[in-house]
């Protein structure tokens, strides 16, 4: 089974992909069903249950609003930051909010049943749906399983519900996929490209995934022109307006000698973003969105291939870090309340040393390499949010993994493709690693850095 880019790099809002887009889909399918069937003006009871690390963390992450605005149809995608700001202000000022995007309907967040210390037996996010009617009629009933980047699946269908396995060139592992590139002479970014043209012209894959970069960028642009204190209570302050203008004062020619400098602050530029609600690109998922656009950067701005094309780059970096990312998706999780944080950083870390290795002229067996150092060294990282939010550790976790994944790039290009570990075995271990993490390290706040460091005196 074989996970499209478009799948895997998508359009969102933050701070979480699991926590916010994941629910606001759920909503907003919900919705839709009873759109469908006709029933939306027959809602007369709508009950709505959190379970497990969704409700655990589920304030801080933003679940409630998203939700909201999910059950009002709106879509993670095309949402706006005026419009979410607009429609959560209206419904706490009104207590009501547009059922299916037209029917007056009183709803808020008061009203969305916790149970934080229930984890249904598929996964750790879950959230539950019922519509009933004026007779008491159950209208719908549907629960709903946020398993990472934003996939959204219900009882019946299996985690990567979205791959497909019509593909001209399919492959299920790793070392299938260097199978396929051995025998036909390609790259993985070109198995990648002849996958994604079955539903796509090669001029639309191209678009497609320059607009993504194009969606990272605004989103650096965004993050290093805005400064202030972060949402949520922590008083995190924005540190990359700073570093920014710092930068740009100390090396105004982009010099090598900083590249690490530019690397950090757009990790940190992007994860303040995402902290604060805004528009970001799941890479593989929100919590861990700034690795793969700050080594990105560095492909696009500081290699021989980039400097000469930075749209070929861009290109060849994402399908080659999308193949990556469907790797461990549909072999392990890329759910931080499933696995911990190696399902995250560490996936996301993984699929940029791939990205970079492709840029840099590595071979398959080198790029497989380098996402397997990236992923082998992301093993055991737990996800322990002070607070339930997305900032600390997460922003600069981003920071120091966009690091990892440059050094494990070079790394595998030292080498020549032969190794002891393989990316297949890395899955298979943070998958068995992860499902014997203690829940408490696995996005529920209820360990680690969430409960050692007082709130009161938090710095980041």
């Amino acid at each position: 089974m074989t996970v499209s880019v478009f799948d895997l790099f998508s359009i969102g809002v933050g701070p979480s992909s699991s926590h916010t887009v994941g629910p606001m889909r759920a909503a907003q399918r919900f919705v839709g069903g009873l759109a469908a069937a006709g029933d939306l003006l027959e809602v007369d009871r709508l009950e709505v249950e959190l379970f497990g690390s969704l409700a655990a963390t589920g304030a801080g992450h933003g679940t409630l609003s998203a939700i909201l605005l999910g059950l009002e149809a709106h879509r993670p995608e095309t949402i706006t930051a005026d419009t979410k700001s607009e429609r959560l202000e209206a419904i706490d000022r009104t207590g009501r909010i547009r059922l299916g995007g037209f029917v007056d309907f009183a709803y808020t967040e008061r009203d969305i049943r916790l149970h934080p210390g229930r984890v249904l037996p598929r996964h750790p996010n879950a959230v539950e749906f019922r519509a009933l009617g004026r007779d008491g009629r159950c209208l719908a009933d549907e629960c709903y399983y946020s398993v990472g980047g934003g996939f959204v699946v219900v009882d019946g269908e299996p985690d990567d519900a979205t791959a497909t396995g019509d593909v001209p060139h399919p492959y299920g592992s790793a070392g299938e996929l260097l199978a396929v590139c051995a025998e036909r002479g390609w790259s993985i970014a070109e198995v990648a490209q002849r996958n994604e043209t079955v539903t796509r012209s090669t001029d639309d894959v191209r678009d497609g995934l320059l607009h993504i970069w194009t969606v990272m960028d605004q989103c650096v642009r965004r993050g290093v022109t805005t400064d202030g204190e972060l949402p949520g209570g922590l008083r995190v302050r924005r540190r990359a307006k700073q570093w920014r203008d710092e930068l740009m004062l100390e090396d105004p020619l982009r010099s090598m000698t900083y590249a690490e400098d530019w690397v950090n602050l757009v990790a940190l530029a992007v994860n303040e973003e995402n902290a604060a609600g805004g528009r970001v690109v799941t890479a593989p998922t929100n919590g861990a969105a700034g690795i793969v656009p700050a080594v990105m950067h560095y492909a696009r701005r500081y290699t021989p291939a980039g400097r000469a094309d930075p749209d070929d780059v861009t290109v060849r970096f994402l399908l080659t870090a999308g193949v990556i990312g469907g790797l461990i998706k549909s072999g392990a999780s890329i759910s931080g309340a499933d696995v911990g944080c190696q399902g995250e950083v560490g996936s996301a870390a993984a699929m940029a040393a791939g990205g970079l290795a492709e840029i840099l002229g590595g071979t398959p067996a080198q790029v497989e390499n380098a996402a397997e150092i990236a992923m082998e060294h992301s093993l055991g990282l737990t996800c322990d949010p002070i607070g339930g939010l997305v900032q600390i550790p997460c922003i600069e976790r981003n920071a120091i993994s966009a690091g990892k994944a440059i050094n494990a790039a070079r790394m595998a290009l030292r080498g020549n493709g032969s190794h002891h570990v393989s990316l297949d075995q890395v899955i298979a271990t943070m998958r068995s690693t992860g499902h014997d993490m203690n829940a408490k390290y696995k996005e529920t706040a209820t360990g680690g850095l969430a409960i050692h460091v007082p709130l009161s005196v938090v710095e980041c």
